[in-house]
């Protein structure tokens, strides 16, 4: 074919055939590229086996359903995993703190340490008091404390012991002094309280304080002195205790063994030391140690310089 213009090979370029030339020229749709959509088509709904297959038709109300029972069963599991937990901590919490299986019996209650001043009874009025509780809320500490209030205890321990029993051991001592009015001996203990009232009590060895009253006695700083000081003695020592004085909370005075020794107090601040020192000054006066020989008082009132006479 002849014509003005010549032909250029077309150029096929990323599936679009352009054929080269001026514009308006002549292109050979023989030599374009063609997308066939059928194969394509039949490529993609292609099963395993080879054999064609139905593609996908996506059914909107059934994956709305579907959705639907998936959150229905979280929800469910949910409140499953909700009611389970509840249902535990409700067990766990009744046979801690409502069965019997922890609850404190009176029968498991021991005590120990009680004396004639300090009576068994006294003791188990506060420790029966958490009869019938669970072992868990029995508080140790308190029944401790209660313990320690009533007069003549200066220790008191208590121990749980599970499932169900509690150990109560107190250290009762004897009365520091027996307060005299007239005929009438009345037990106190270092803290000034009064003791329980026994009858026929073998009060030998216990320091006697004669006082005009009871009452007003046990609220006077000199007698408080006195006995602060009387129940930090060693035994010993308080047996042999004739007499004692206090006319000022700083003047306690003990008589032993009807004068053979005087000692004077003071108070009773740095009661340990001066204890110390009147054992000391003590065992020379008895050895007979060179300027201490003759001597029968100790002051140690002024606790840096004793003083003996």
């Amino acid at each position: 074919m002849s014509s003005g213009h010549e032909i250029d090979e077309p150029e096929i370029i990323d599936d679009v055939t352009v054929a080269k030339g001026q514009a308006g020229a002549f292109v050979d749709a023989r030599r374009l590229r063609s997308e066939d959509y059928v194969a394509e088509t039949l490529h993609q709904t292609t099963g395993s086996l080879g054999v064609a297959s139905r593609p996908k038709v996506v059914n909107f109300t059934e994956r709305a359903k579907e959705r639907k029972r998936a959150n229905v069963r979280v929800v469910a599991l949910r409140v499953l995993i909700a009611v389970v937990s509840v249902a535990v901590v409700t067990g766990l919490t009744w046979l801690l703190l409502f069965s019997s299986v922890f609850r404190l019996e009176t029968s498991e209650i021991g005590v120990s340490g009680a004396n004639e001043w300090v009576s068994a009874q006294t003791i188990h009025a506060i420790a029966d008091k958490q009869a019938g509780k669970s072992l868990f809320l029995v508080s140790a500490h308190e029944v401790t404390e209660q313990l320690k209030s009533i007069p003549g205890v200066s220790e008191a321990k208590v121990s749980k012991q599970f499932p169900k029993s509690m150990s109560v051991e107190v250290k009762a001592q004897r009365p520091a002094a027996m307060l005299k009015r007239g005929d009438t001996l009345t037990a106190v203990d270092s803290q000034a309280r009064v003791l329980n009232s026994v009858k026929n009590a073998n009060v030998d060895g216990i320091p006697v304080i004669e006082v005009k009253d009871i009452d007003a006695s046990l609220k006077n700083r000199s007698v408080k002195e006195a006995l602060a000081i009387l129940g930090a003695l060693p035994e010993s020592m308080r047996k042999s205790i004739t007499k004692v004085t206090a006319e000022t909370q700083d003047s306690v005075t003990t008589t032993l063994n009807d004068g053979d020794r005087v000692i004077i107090w003071g108070d009773s601040s740095q009661l340990k030391l001066k204890l110390a020192e009147v054992e000391e000054i003590d065992k020379n006066i008895t050895a007979g140690t060179a300027g201490f020989a003759g001597k029968h008082q100790i002051d140690v009132s002024a606790s840096q310089k004793p003083i003996i006479k």
